[in-house]
């Protein structure tokens, strides 16, 4: 066989190969599907399932939720302000005292047994100042020597006075109106300035301490209302700012502030965590939507609106937030139907199908 015939017919075969290749991998339009396609109406075409809200102006309240804990309207480790052997103890532990009371005492006997021997001595001074006046009118003793006898009297009564304060500093009693807590100590024991006998805490009323923000620390003032929760507890108690820190905490950047509740059937103890609500302002009439309708977008917020049966994007501008919703401040009206489900789905102009309206 020629060998120009034999090079033709590789040749032949090379380029049969290479054609059916190029066609196999060739996209090719699909006629059925396109005929499904432009049969189906246009309405059926990415479809959303929705739900939906009409705008509907209502009271809006700002609040600031923030954690906090009790503590006691007073509190303080009782002990002696003088040293001695403790010789009697008057209360009975966890219960309440009176202000005043007599809660311990250390033993005093030689203190008294000294202001027994300067009472003693009162009558005879008395009688010295008496007898030294009576001859002073008669110019019968020196002016000099009359005020010596009155000097001794002063300072027997300084005396008497001073031995009384020492025994005063015998005795233990309640500053104030409180629950006494465990004693440190029995009956016997030496006791010393240094040693507690016991914690006095006052609960009666109770305070509420918490720490806000310091963008939120010029609308805390005096008198702010405010409730709080405790675990165990249903119901929200209710009390009110009464004092403010003097400065802003340069560390975390927070005002501590104290609030005061009248724990009148000391319900509460001091040491447990509170919720704390702050309810800032009332708005009257705002126009506040779910916080999941917002759709961020480019430095915007954007809300998709229904409108003859699609979604359409309407620009807003936003005020305050609460936990559930924000304030539109621009760009809704009362009676808008705002989409609340789906939002990163939706598009311009895209057919919608409302599910929920509320």
């Amino acid at each position: 066989m020629n060998k120009w015939i034999k090079w033709g017919i590789i040749v032949a075969i090379i380029a049969g190969l290479t054609g059916l290749g190029i066609y196999s991998f060739t996209p090719r339009e699909n006629t059925e599907l396109n005929e499904a396609d432009r049969k189906m109406p246009a309405e059926k075409k990415q479809l959303l399932n929705v739900n939906a809200q009409v705008v509907r102006p209502h009271v809006l309240t700002d609040k600031l939720f923030v954690s906090g804990k009790l503590i006691p309207d007073e509190e303080v480790d009782l002990s002696f302000e003088t040293s001695g052997k403790i010789v009697d103890i008057n209360f009975q532990e966890g219960t309440m005292v009176s202000q005043g009371q007599l809660l311990a005492k250390v033993n005093d006997s030689q203190l008294q047994a000294q202001l027994q021997r300067l009472e003693a001595q009162m009558p005879l001074a008395e009688d010295r100042v008496f007898r030294q006046n009576a001859l002073l009118q008669r110019d019968a003793v020196s002016k000099e020597a009359y005020e010596q006898v009155k000097t001794e009297l002063a300072t027997l009564h300084a005396d008497i006075e001073n031995v009384r304060a020492t025994i005063d500093m015998t005795e233990l009693r309640a500053p104030f109106d409180g629950v006494i807590g465990l004693r440190q100590v029995s009956m016997g024991a030496y006791a010393s300035p240094t040693t507690v006998i016991a914690k006095l805490t006052k609960i009666k009323p109770i305070k509420v301490e918490f720490a806000v923000p310091e963008r939120y620390a010029r609308k805390i003032r005096k008198g702010t209302k405010l409730s709080f929760k405790v675990e165990g507890h249903l119901d929200a108690f209710e009390a009110e700012v009464y004092a403010l820190e003097s400065s802003i905490d340069p560390e975390t950047h927070t005002l501590t502030v104290r609030a005061i509740y009248p724990n009148t059937r000391a319900e509460l103890l001091p040491g447990r965590y509170a919720d704390v609500e702050l309810r800032q302002n009332e708005i009257q009439d705002a126009i506040a939507i779910p916080s999941e309708a917002i759709v961020p977008e480019m430095g915007q917020n954007k809300v998709f609106v229904y409108r003859s049966g699609v979604a359409i994007p309407v620009d807003v501008e936003i005020g305050i937030r609460t936990e559930a919703e924000v304030q539109i401040l621009r760009g809704l009206a009362a009676g808008d139907t705002i989409l609340t489900s789906g939002t990163l789905q939706l598009r311009t102009g895209m057919p919608v199908i409302l599910d929920n309206i509320n």
